[in-house]
């Protein structure tokens, strides 16, 4: 084993994770990692969350220490990329030219922002949100306050920008396709629930209404013009429409596509010895028999795990419950669950979204399928417990505060 290589195309949570791993798990052989940004693999959270609302540093940003990599043996090649494969010959081409031969290829490349064909996006304040370095610019247009913010995008990145823009003393509006904030994701119900939020901060909304112009002066943006001809001031807008998974290797490789690298629930591709992780990959899990595809972090830090030990040889499955969260003003969210199960079925509330303190549980043939706490403490295994279980629940014991969690767990 010490004379391979396992070349991981892609530097970010899932990258590092996996790379992490082999050397935990004890192989010796050569890891070369591929970045396409100048920066050191990075968490993605604290840029829309604690690091642009100046809570922590940027040295609490990156996933390990900087000095690990060198100490580890492993190669970091950053601002370069992996642009071909093949792997009859198992090679990789960089576009620096360099070519690299693997035993094994994880292709890590996480996703791109969605962009939307919207005149004046070449304007100054104009901006996606993705990168650390999106993060940075933003913090430093946001932390004076004072200025005219609109965020283009209703989704939980959108919000969380929109609270940390609003939260700095701009003036915010947001625009969004849904009639509801992150109706789509968990319902009109608690959509509006984050909507009253963010109203009570200060954050107008324009629902659904969409982005037709960004205008401006001296190359500079001075105004959104919705598509109902409404013209928003703006020295600072911010397009948040999604992300799409970034494909492009696989695509060159001829592997099989679809929302996403398809893999099996060990992250596996079509091709032999090539492996899939984090945002990329469409993955079958094992619980609902179905492909998922996520782009929350815990999907790449446990991708990043279940794939090194799968290049290694060993049982690995993808099988956790996703996981993602959010903090918005003070509200601290935390989500568990199948949201594709859960589709379709109204939430049963335990607690008072009156008082910013409850759990919403959706059910499906009378078990849990997703929790979401929000402002609760020490509710994250009784939550999950319920999922994997598949324990079917009274549902009139299940939101009743009086009742603990635990209590509705059968004994194991």
């Amino acid at each position: 084993m010490d004379t391979e290589h396992i070349v991981i195309a892609g530097g970010g949570l899932a990258g590092a994770t996996a790379a992490k791993t082999l050397r935990s798990e004890g192989f010796q052989g050569r890891i070369t990692v591929v970045c396409a940004e100048d920066e050191q693999p990075y968490l993605r959270p604290p840029l829309s969350k604690e690091f642009l609302l100046g809570k922590v540093e940027e040295d609490a940003v990156p996933v390990l220490a900087a000095g690990w990599y060198q100490e580890n043996g492993v190669e970091l090649l950053l601002g370069e990329e992996a642009i071909a494969a093949d792997p009859a010959t198992h090679t990789v081409q960089l576009d620096s030219g360099t070519q690299l031969e693997f035993s094994r290829l994880l292709i890590a490349t996480g996703a791109q922002p969605r962009h939307i064909p919207l005149p004046g996006s070449e304007l100054a304040g104009v901006t996606t949100f993705r990168t650390f370095n999106d993060s940075r610019k933003l913090k430093e247009g946001l932390s004076a306050g004072g200025r005219n913010v609109v965020m283009v995008g209703s989704g939980w990145i959108g919000m969380e920008l929109a609270a940390a823009a609003s939260s700095y003393g701009n003036a915010v509006t947001l625009l969004g396709l849904e009639d509801v904030p992150l109706s789509l994701a968990i319902g009109p119900e608690l959509g509006g629930f984050f909507r009253s939020l963010h109203e009570k901060h200060g954050v107008e909304f324009r629902l659904p209404a969409s982005a037709a112009e960004i205008t401006g002066r001296d190359g500079k943006a001075q105004a959104v013009v919705t598509n109902s001809g409404e013209v928003l001031p703006a020295e600072l807008v911010v397009v948040a429409v999604g992300v799409v998974p970034d494909t492009a290797l696989a695509e060159a490789m001829g592997l099989e596509i679809r929302n996403g690298i398809v893999v099996d629930s060990s992250l596996r591709t079509s091709s032999p010895d090539v492996f899939a992780a984090g945002d990329v990959a469409n993955a079958l899990h094992p619980f609902t028999g179905e492909h998922h595809r996520s782009e929350h972090w815990s999907n790449a830090l446990n991708g990043g795990k279940v794939a090194a030990k799968a290049m290694l040889g060993q049982d690995a499955m993808l099988d956790v419950v996703p996981y993602f969260y959010t903090d918005q003003f003070d509200v601290s969210m935390e989500y568990w669950g199948y949201s594709t199960v859960a589709a379709g079925s109204a939430p049963v509330i335990r607690g008072s979204l009156e008082e910013n303190s409850f759990i919403a549980f959706w059910l499906r043939d009378g078990a849990v399928v997703a929790g979401m706490s929000v402002n609760q403490q020490r509710v994250q295994k009784p939550i999950k417990a319920l999922i994997t279980r598949r324990i079917r629940v009274d549902v009139n014991r299940l939101v009743d505060p009086a009742v603990p969690l635990d209590q509705l767990l059968p004994e194991a």
